[in-house]
């Protein structure tokens, strides 16, 4: 137990010291070498825990996927959306902002999820999982649970709402990626002032809340 347990720890330095790396270098530059000294591991005993530097960027991308998902089954279910995509009796619109704002707080807390996402734009690297992708089709679930409960404003149709919200936090993960500023609570807080009015119905307005959920 006591060595499984040493185990599962030098396979999480080693994780977020590969994170570290490939948000700092890319994937092509980084090597084990850099990722070795980083986690005070050797590169035998990186190797040993992981084949190759491929093999911890799918490590890498798998642990922010993970992450991902979490925060959005958090948000539905703080917002008491329940499953996304049943509509019934639940908040859409709330779960999308609390994602968001969760999302955000992941970006510049950890990074793990920042080097994940940072993988998905690198010219150099071809994982197997693409987390703007995953992102991106929860989006438009939940758009389209906000319009099948009559949430979204008349008229607008929920794959143009999808794809604003998309491109407008994908951008601010880019952003924050070079300025923590971008990914900052009160940013994300005045986008949503802005944007909500324009996405609610009317009568759906007055219950969201741009700063997110208490307690999410």
């Amino acid at each position: 137990m006591v060595k499984q347990e040493r185990a599962a720890r030098t396979r999480e330095t080693l994780v977020r010291a590969a994170a570290e790396v490939f948000a700092e270098q890319g994937f092509v530059t980084a090597s084990i070498a850099m990722i070795s000294r980083r986690a005070g591991v050797s590169a035998g005993g990186l190797h040993f825990h992981f084949g190759s530097k491929t093999v911890l960027a799918q490590a890498v991308e798998d642990r922010a996927a993970q992450e991902l998902r979490g925060i959005t089954a958090a948000a539905a279910r703080s917002a008491g959306a329940g499953a996304v995509g049943a509509g019934a009796g639940g908040n859409a619109l709330q779960a999308l902002v609390d994602a968001t704002h969760a999302l955000m707080a992941l970006l510049a807390q950890d990074v793990v999820v920042r080097a994940g996402f940072g993988l998905c734009s690198d010219a150099s690297w071809s994982g197997a999982v693409d987390l703007r992708r995953q992102w991106r089709l929860w989006v438009e679930e939940t758009v389209a649970a906000a319009a099948r409960e009559g949430s979204l404003a008349e008229g607008l149709s929920p794959q143009d709402a999808a794809r604003g919200v998309v491109a407008a936090t994908v951008g601010l993960e880019v952003l924050g990626a070079y300025e923590r500023e971008w990914v900052a609570p009160h940013t994300l807080t005045r986008y949503w002032t802005l944007m909500l009015p324009r996405l609610a119905a009317g009568g759906a307005l007055e219950g969201l809340r741009p700063e997110g959920s208490t307690g999410l």
